[in-house]
């Protein structure tokens, strides 16, 4: 699989996490990885965004 394959399935896999509640910490690429940039990316697109309340 190419690098642009890899990244896709990456923000995917990230999304999914999101959307079933994992945490952010189960994302299984190591820090120095460029699939961990795009992991997170797909988490964050999928995350409800919380509006602050006091």
């Amino acid at each position: 699989m190419g690098t642009r394959e890899d990244i896709v399935r990456a923000t995917q896999e990230g999304r999914t996490a999101a959307e079933q509640g994992d945490a952010p910490t189960t994302c299984p690429y190591p820090g120095t990885s460029t699939l961990r940039t795009a992991w997170i990316r797909g988490y964050a697109r999928a995350r409800p965004i919380v509006d602050h309340v006091e």
